[in-house]
């Protein structure tokens, strides 16, 4: 199985020293590594020369700046530059992995989700659990669905990558793409990596702030088609996440706001796909909570 990494970053320098040694440590080495470079205007270019020189596998590829944008996530621009960057991959590779560059990942990461998918055919997404560290020093699990892959550690099969994609360049991308997939009778799944989560340098959409991530993530949810019974239970979810109450009422208003201006969404087929998983999901809680 030859693997291909693709790793883009936008001024990452405080986190790219440790993710990069995170990298040199895996056990199973990718047969590819492209570090990307979106536009950044701090150390993060040199950072990723320097490491991959003398790294026969390893290159550090350049974006062009771009034109200061008020939010530049919600253009979904990590995904414009994967796959940009998937195209200029030089093997003939048989999984592709799109990570972000403020993780530290835990040395069986790649071995693990390797052996996941050999040993699985119908894995067509899979991807690892992950942990933040508190500030009072507890890591903590981040939450995530058991078929939900992370956009920050997502490993494709070939044949999956190729049915699934090109996807809408928007919020929501990186639960559209699963939930095309499932739709093809693809399996979708998150792991734990045995020795231990891979840590999230800075917890999931809080780069420019939490309440505005949570936003973000409303939005998100109209984007791919989640429900309003759906998008209430999320945001009471949310409610103890930081900032506490404000977390979740901007997970409401992200996809209110979202509908009345009629932000682009999935299709009827994806939504509709979607709200069967949602029942399906809640009627085993109700039976999990029933039995005890």
């Amino acid at each position: 199985m030859r693997l291909a990494v693709i790793a883009c970053f936008l001024n990452e320098e405080a986190y790219l020293p440790t993710f990069l040694q995170s990298l040199a440590a895996q056990v199973r080495e990718p047969d590819a590594l492209l570090l990307v470079d979106d536009g950044s205007a701090d150390g993060s270019v040199r950072l990723a020369e320097e490491f991959a020189r003398g790294r026969r596998t390893v290159a550090v590829l350049r974006r062009p700046r771009r034109p200061a944008a008020r939010d530049r996530l919600a253009r979904a621009a990590e995904l414009e530059a994967f796959c940009w960057a998937v195209e200029q991959v030089d093997i003939a590779w048989d999984v592709v992995a799109k990570l972000d560059a403020d993780l530290r990942l835990s040395p069986d990461t790649f071995a693990e989700l390797e052996r996941r998918l050999e040993a699985d055919p119908a894995l067509g997404i899979a991807g690892v659990h992950q942990s933040i560290v508190a500030a009072d020093g507890r890591v903590l699990r981040e939450r995530c669905p058991a078929n939900h892959v992370r956009g920050s550690t997502k490993f494709y099969r070939r044949a999956c990558f190729e049915q699934v994609y090109p996807l809408p360049m928007r919020l929501g991308w990186d639960t559209s793409d699963e939930l095309r997939a499932r739709m093809l009778g693809w399996r979708t799944q998150s792991f734990s990596v045995p020795s231990g989560d891979p840590i999230h340098l800075r917890p999931t959409a809080t780069q420019d702030g939490a309440a505005r991530g949570h936003r973000r993530n409303g939005v998100a949810a109209y984007a791919y088609g989640a429900a309003p019974g759906w998008v209430i239970i999320g945001a009471a979810r949310r409610i103890c996440d930081p900032p506490r109450i404000v977390g979740g009422l901007n997970y409401l208003v992200g996809w209110l706001s979202a509908a009345i201006r009629s932000y682009p969404r999935a299709d009827r087929d994806q939504r509709a796909f979607l709200a069967r998983e949602h029942r399906e999901r809640l009627r085993r809680e109700l039976v999990r909570r029933v039995a005890r």
